[in-house]
């Protein structure tokens, strides 16, 4: 089965003739839902059954950002409103922070399984510095890259044993940012060594992970003219190299103003880079046509790393009470408030 190496929006809750008519003939990798694509549990399971009965594929990756806090596309009053990284960070026993971190991502993939979601674009990686703009801000599971390890790999585990895939972000590190890459194009100016320390060091503890998404971040020490999404020598010796991460690398949203030129021109410099998959989320056919023009066949070792992740969706959901994990992350939660 040929697939272009896409993660692509939609326009609204529902798939319309056009978007059908185009994602059939682009057979994209997966898609991405915001709130602009949920209502109701109903209309959600609706439209990622409509997706997968278009594709013809059970494993079909469709993705959220459902984090908790202010990044979370289902909510209330549908769903519950989720902790933030920094909730579970402040819990203050090490085991139970790790503990609880790992139910409330297992709660999480229990909500977007039963609508047919089988990717969340957590955990975030990213360790801030003072100064650094509030994008990430209490998104971070803390200030040390020790603690956001620990509470990554809890989330990220816990994700798994409910049968959905965790995509580890912005790699090799968004918190330095002194810019919120959506609306501008931020420039780290840290050495070398001080990057290693702490920005690298949670995505080397996770490189075992089956996804990750890159930083539309200029690390001036790295390449001072290219955004890791678009830098080959920070993919190839920082994230393939120095961090040693070998799963599927998708870019961020390729239609953020972080990154400069056409969405074509963008699309191509990611690929060029070496990035595996290009994610466009806003749903707009005008731009996804041309991003779709100048993305790859899904092949090679994108395809061998793509294959690899969507075995781990295979082993399916571990048992679980929702009501009892549920009960006990609040109560964690309450103490540690």
């Amino acid at each position: 089965m040929t697939l272009s190496a896409l993660i692509v929006g939609l326009s609204g809750p529902v798939l319309t003739p056009d978007e059908a008519a185009f994602f059939r003939d682009l057979r994209p990798w997966g898609y991405i839902l915001f709130k602009r694509n949920v209502e109701s549990p109903g209309q959600v399971l609706a439209l990622t059954d409509a997706l997968r009965a278009l594709d013809g594929r059970e494993d079909l990756p469709i993705l959220a950002d459902q984090e908790g806090g202010r990044v979370q596309r289902l909510g209330p009053p549908h769903w519950p409103r989720y902790p933030t990284g920094r909730a579970y960070g402040s819990i203050p026993d090490p085991v139970e922070r790790a503990a609880v971190t790992r139910l409330g991502a297992r709660l999480i993939a229990h909500d977007l399984k039963g609508v047919g979601i089988n990717v969340d674009c957590l955990p975030v990686l990213d360790v801030p510095v003072p100064g650094s703009h509030d994008v990430i801000g209490d998104r971070a599971y803390g200030h040390e890259p020790e603690i956001v390890a620990s509470l990554g790999r809890a989330a990220a585990e816990g994700l798994l044993d409910g049968g959905v895939l965790p995509v580890i972000k912005h790699v090799p590190g968004h918190g330095r940012a002194a810019a919120d890459s959506h609306h501008d194009l931020p420039v780290v100016d840290a050495s070398r060594e001080e990057l290693e320390a702490q920005d690298f060091a949670p995505f080397r503890a996770l490189a075992d992970m089956p996804l990750a998404m890159t930083a539309h971040v200029v690390y001036a020490a790295l390449d001072p003219e290219r955004p890791a999404t678009t830098s080959p020598s920070v993919m190839r010796d920082i994230i393939r190299g120095a961090i040693g991460y070998d799963g599927l690398v998708m870019s961020d949203d390729l239609s953020m103003n972080a990154l400069a030129g056409s969405l074509g021109e963008r699309a191509a410099a990611a690929f060029a880079a070496g990035c595996d998959v290009g994610l466009h989320c806003n749903g707009r056919m005008d731009e996804m046509i041309a991003v779709a023009a100048n993305a790859p066949m899904l092949g090679g070792d994108a395809l061998r790393r793509a294959d690899a992740a969507l075995e781990r969706i295979a082993r399916g959901a571990q048992p679980f009470d929702p009501v009892d994990a549920r009960a006990r992350v609040e109560a964690a939660l309450a103490v540690a408030a």
